[in-house]
């Protein structure tokens, strides 16, 4: 199977290339740069191998989205219409989400948080909790059965900072970042601390109160573009997967095409 994953998030849009089912290259672009977001598609696309059949040198792969942000679905449409002459398939739309849930708004749930949740139940097979660590911060739980339970949906770490910024007359807007100690001896350094701990909190209350629910402590993987700076303090997580979502893109499409051939 040959695919690119298009993962299009609130801040960022992530593409990845699969050849064979291999994961080839990843990139993640700013979601309103236009023209890297052409190029890189085009980049992808070129590596995708012919048809022999096919007179008209169509190529032998499909686009396939996952979207959170409707004005940028129709933006990647475009630039694969226009630039590659293709058309893109869209999770929840054109291929059928690759899990269940037991949600009261399925159709509100965001197709990132249920594929994510499918690729990282179809590794362990059992209980999961798949924290995606973003522009927001999700903390979803997948039962033994691999059925999408629900979760909680906290602010990241920019928007947490912003929101002190904009709401006090003096607190300065930061970059969070791994703190060096757990207290901050100036104002910056005292916000950081406090997001960036408040977080590792969150998570293992959070994760905790699962885990009653469960009568059992559920694997748990970490993805997003914060995860990597929180997650060597989160030792009760056992999996940080970057970019599951992409993943899970292919999981969902290839799950769809097997059960078109059976």
């Amino acid at each position: 199977m040959n695919l690119i994953a298009i993962d299009i998030g609130n801040t960022n849009i992530t593409l990845a290339l699969f050849l064979e089912d291999k994961e080839q290259s990843i990139e993640s672009i700013p979601g309103d740069c236009k023209t890297k977001l052409d190029k890189c598609l085009k980049s992808f696309w070129q590596k995708i191998p012919v048809l022999e059949v096919s007179k008209e040198k169509k190529r032998n792969g499909v686009i396939v989205v996952s979207s959170v942000k409707p004005d940028w679905t129709a933006g990647v449409k475009k630039i694969a219409k226009d630039s590659l002459g293709e058309k893109i398939r869209v999770i929840g739309k054109d291929i059928p989400l690759p899990t269940t849930s037991q949600v009261d708004e399925p159709d509100k749930v965001g197709t990132d948080r249920l594929i994510s949740a499918a690729a990282a139940y179809a590794v362990v097979e059992t209980a999961v909790v798949v924290i995606d660590f973003g522009t927001a911060l999700t903390i979803d739980l997948v039962d033994e059965n691999g059925i999408f339970q629900g979760g909680v949906i906290c602010p990241g770490f920019d928007i947490s900072a912003a929101a002190l910024n904009a709401n006090t007359a003096q607190l300065p807007k930061i970059k969070v970042t791994k703190p060096n100690a757990p207290y901050g001896k100036n104002t910056t350094d005292a916000i950081n601390c406090g997001l960036y701990y408040s977080a590792i909190g969150t998570l293992h209350e959070i994760i905790r109160r699962y885990a009653e629910k469960l009568g059992q402590w559920p694997q748990t993987f970490i993805t997003g573009q914060s995860a990597k700076i929180i997650k060597d303090d989160c030792v009760f997580i056992d999996s940080w997967v970057p970019n599951l979502v992409v993943k899970g893109i292919a999981l969902a499409y290839r799950k769809y095409i097997e059960e078109k051939t059976e």
